[in-house]
């Protein structure tokens, strides 16, 4: 039987799990992004993937092209790149993996301290410092989300002495407080956050939950930071906002097209830190997607699936 891990740019993954553990099963990685048609000759015959998060999409055409395929595995519990409802009418089995909260809270105080303390102009000159950066303490950090992750950056905001505000669509005081955070209206967020960091998960509901008003309502000195879904953010009002200085920059992991286009606007920006979807990427999380992925086909194999993704009833 053979099983592919895909996307694996690092060339890790196999060193990172126990592979071997798994008798009777052939492993290989692929380390270069695939479009469609080379995906579908990579995976003739295959009977088990294993792919990194969202950069390599199992809509249901490309589905129908695998019929050997029978167990599909993703890195994380999430993945809106897999059509979980084609899957299943397939009999293709799809499996999730644990994953760390902690990568992602990380990231996020890399890019704003970035942003805030301008550490990509500096560090290209290491001669007299160039520009005046701002504070953390004593300003107000507005988080959109207030979830596992959201919840552990407003602990480190809290622990640089700053303000810490958040508003989701179902958040509640009750809810806030024992994190220490503020919850607040909509519009308070966006007016009075001198950072704003975004932690939804991406639905119908939060497409493009921040685009022109929101952007028009913030600080001109503030910030915007996303590390969860690209699509949460209208991508071509943030582009005008960030070009007309409405907002002083923005950090950003997470793009509408992966990776992100050599002519995209957003590289050359001089008030964006773009960095290229690595908020996961860390030996730590590694270990417990492709730690998780072992278990998942030695379970698969056993007859008896572990942390199986469904499509949503309607």
């Amino acid at each position: 039987m053979r099983c592919v891990i895909l996307d694996d740019y690092q060339d890790v993954a196999r060193t990172y799990a126990a592979w071997d553990s798994l008798e009777g099963v052939e492993v290989t990685a692929v380390t270069d992004h695939l479009d469609p048609d080379a995906l579908v000759q990579a995976l003739d015959g295959v009977e088990i993937v294993v792919a990194m998060r969202e950069r390599t999409p199992f809509s249901a055409a490309i589905l129908e092209r695998l019929p050997n395929l029978r167990l599909l595995v993703t890195t994380g519990m999430r993945n809106a790149s897999i059509d979980l409802a084609a899957a299943e009418r397939l009999g293709v089995t799809v499996c999730g993996t644990p994953s760390s909260p902690h990568p992602p809270v990380e990231l996020t105080w890399a890019l704003i301290h970035a942003l805030t303390r301008h550490i990509v102009t500096e560090a290209s000159s290491v001669t007299w410092q160039r520009t005046v950066g701002s504070d953390l303490h004593g300003r107000t950090l507005g988080l959109l989300g207030l979830g596992k992750i959201g919840a552990r950056v407003a602990a480190v905001g809290q622990a640089f002495g700053m303000d810490v505000i958040a508003w989701s669509p179902h958040l509640t005081a009750e809810r806030a407080e024992p994190a220490g955070v503020r919850a607040v209206d909509r519009a308070t967020l966006f007016e009075t956050s001198d950072i704003l960091s975004l932690h939804l998960v991406l639905a119908e509901s939060t497409r493009h939950i921040v685009g022109h008003a929101e952007l028009a309502s913030m600080k001109p000195t503030a910030y915007l930071v996303n590390t969860s879904r690209a699509g949460l953010v209208d991508t071509e009002a943030l582009i005008a906002h960030l070009g007309s200085g409405t907002i002083a920059g923005a950090g950003l992991d997470v793009y509408d097209v992966e990776p992100l286009p050599a002519d995209d606007v957003l590289r050359h920006l001089p008030n964006v830190v773009a960095t290229p979807h690595l908020g996961y990427v860390t030996e730590d999380n590694y270990r417990c997607f492709y730690g998780g992925a072992v278990e998942d086909v030695a379970a698969w194999l056993a007859g008896d699936p572990i942390r199986r993704l469904a499509p949503k009833s309607d």
